[in-house]
């Protein structure tokens, strides 16, 4: 059954998966690495606006998303 415990699990494994996207192996790679949308001076177009987004969630959201996991984890060990 799809709940609001199952939700919050799917929004806290996406935010886990954009947090550990490694800029200079992966990003920059396709294109997506912070410098290519100010190098052209591209910043109202949805990927520039994606780019600063992935960065915003990986800068942000590090330290809140190790104590959201620990807490899950730790909910998931004690009440299954």
């Amino acid at each position: 059954m799809f709940g609001f415990g199952t939700l919050f699990y799917v929004i806290i494994l996406l935010l886990n998966a954009v947090a550990i996207l490694n800029e200079e192996r992966f990003l920059a790679r396709i294109g997506w690495a912070r410098n290519s949308a100010e190098l052209y001076g591209d910043t109202e177009s949805i990927k520039a606006k994606l780019i600063n987004l992935i960065s915003a969630v990986r800068t942000l959201m590090r330290i809140p998303l190790i104590v959201v996991n620990v807490v899950v984890i730790v909910y998931a060990l004690v009440l299954g």
